[in-house]
C-alpha cells in the first residue's frame, strides 16, 4: 500500500492512527494537533491514512515561541515564567486548547519538549516532552521521558500523542 511507504519503519504507528480515526469517527468526533518539537509528525500520520479528512480538522505547528502565543493563544506568563517556560504542562494544556479553538475540533493533542541534540534546559534534558489533551471537559497533560536521538524521541512523542488523543476518544472524558 503507498500510504503505509512513510510508516515502513513503524507500521504499528499506522495502524494506530486508523483505529484512533475510526474510533473517532464512529462516536461523531473531529480531532486537531498543536505541534512543536515534532513539527507536524502527528497530523501527518493522522492525514496519511486514507480518508482521515472527515476525522481530521487540521494541525497548528508551532515551533516559536511568538506562534505558541499568537495562533494558540499561550499565555505570555507561561514564557516568563522560568519554572514553566515552552516545556511545561501549562504551555502544553494551553497549546491543545487554542489547537481546538483555532482549528473548531471536539478534541486536539499537543506536543512540546526537547528533541535534542542540545536545548536542554535546567531539569529538562533532551527527551522531556509535555503532551496536553483539550476536550469539552477541559484539559490534561503528560510527561514523557523520552531516550534517543532526535528521530527517535520525536517518533516515540507521536506514538504518545496517538495514544493519548485514543484515550480521550474513548473514555469520552478528560
Amino acid at each position: 500500500m503507498a500510504e503505509r511507504e512513510i510508516f515502513s519503519d513503524d507500521p504499528e504507528l499506522y495502524d494506530a492512527c486508523a483505529e484512533l480515526l475510526e474510533l473517532a469517527r464512529g462516536r461523531g468526533l473531529t480531532l486537531g494537533t498543536a505541534e512543536s518539537c515534532t513539527g507536524g509528525l502527528v497530523c501527518g500520520c493522522l492525514t496519511a491514512v486514507p480518508g482521515s479528512s472527515d476525522v481530521v480538522r487540521g494541525g497548528v505547528v508551532s515551533y516559536a515561541i511568538d506562534v505558541k502565543r499568537a495562533v494558540l493563544g499561550v499565555a505570555d506568563e507561561v514564557f516568563e515564567d522560568p519554572a514553566r517556560g515552552a516545556v511545561s504542562p501549562e504551555c502544553a494544556e494551553q497549546m491543545a486548547r487554542g489547537a481546538r479553538f483555532v482549528l473548531g475540533c471536539d478534541l486536539a493533542v499537543s506536543v512540546t519538549g526537547i528533541a535534542g541534540p542540545g536545548g536542554e534546559e535546567p531539569g529538562k534534558p533532551v527527551g522531556t516532552v509535555w503532551l496536553g489533551l483539550s476536550g469539552p471537559a477541559g484539559e490534561r497533560s503528560a510527561l514523557l521521558a523520552l531516550e534517543g536521538d532526535r528521530a527517535a524521541v520525536r517518533r516515540a512523542a507521536a506514538r504518545e500523542a496517538v495514544a493519548l488523543l485514543r484515550e480521550g476518544v474513548v473514555e469520552e472524558r478528560l
